[in-house]
């Protein structure tokens, strides 16, 4: 019965690298010693559904810990090892996750409204997660997973979402001011208004997003896909659109001066 615990609170496979499991053989004994269903870490108890409130947390180690469904609400979890840790349906609206390691982490529908995340490593499940308004700057989100999450409003400036799935994220209005979205998957995702100047997406797609009034100017969008793209509007000043696909897109009204099109030429 504790190992059933322990897969579950671990995700089965998912999370072993993060509980510390190194091989097949000892898989079993690692995942014993991480099971951190409940468990009490600087007089708090850690547990499904449990109240923590502006708890400090500071650098506290909750690796594989289960806090599904709990309120985490203004909780300090800065410089945090969170690897492995379980917070679907979780509340964090406002907490300080800043420089916390949430490798591995399943936050899976968790509010992240207004949370500080700005350097922490976030090789994470967000799918569904609510992180509009929150402060992701310089957070490493590469291959990150964020499908159909809410990022409206939100600052990444200088993340890094490397190869991360997008798709039919809502980024609305989010600052995206250098943020590198080399081979990102943001298919169908919403980016009207939001500022990606000097951002690089090259080989990335963008099929069938919203990119109404957003500004691109100076981002690179080599190779991009952006077949059906809405871009009416958009500010697409000294952009790099060298080997781009805008079939079927709508350019209506955006600005392209100095902008390298497609074919390579310069557009006045």
């Amino acid at each position: 019965m504790r190992k059933t615990k322990v897969a579950i609170s671990c995700l089965v496979l998912f999370a072993l690298s993060a509980c510390g499991a190194t091989s097949e053989s000892t898989a079993t004994n690692e995942l014993t010693t991480c099971n951190q269903s409940e468990k009490v870490v600087d007089g708090y108890t850690i547990a499904p559904g449990a109240d923590l409130t502006g708890a400090v947390l500071n650098y506290a180690d909750l690796s594989c810990a289960d806090l599904s469904g709990a309120v985490l609400i203004e909780a300090n979890l800065t410089g945090a090892n969170l690897a492995g840790i379980v917070l679907m349906e979780t509340n964090l609206s406002g907490a300080n996750l800043t420089g916390a390691n949430l490798n591995s982490a399943i936050l899976t529908n968790t509010n992240l409204s207004g949370a500080n995340l700005s350097g922490a490593n976030l090789g994470a499940v967000l799918s569904g997660a609510n992180l509009s308004g929150a402060n992701l700057t310089g957070a490493n989100l590469a291959g990150i997973e964020v499908i159909e999450t809410n990022l409206s409003g939100a600052n990444l400036s200088g993340a890094n979402l490397t190869s991360a799935i997008l798709t039919g994220a809502n980024l609305s209005g989010a600052n995206l001011a250098g943020i590198v979205l080399m081979e990102t998957n943001l298919r169908g995702a919403d980016l009207r208004g939001a500022v990606l100047s000097g951002a690089n997406l090259s080989g990335a797609n963008l099929n069938s997003a919203i990119l109404t009034s957003t500004n691109l100017s100076g981002a690179n969008l080599s190779g991009a896909n952006l077949w059906g793209a809405d871009l009416s509007g958009a500010v697409l000043r000294q952009t790099n659109l060298s080997g781009a696909n805008l079939s079927g897109a709508n350019l209506t009204g955006a600005i392209l001066t100095g902008a390298t099109m497609p074919d390579g030429s310069i557009h006045d």
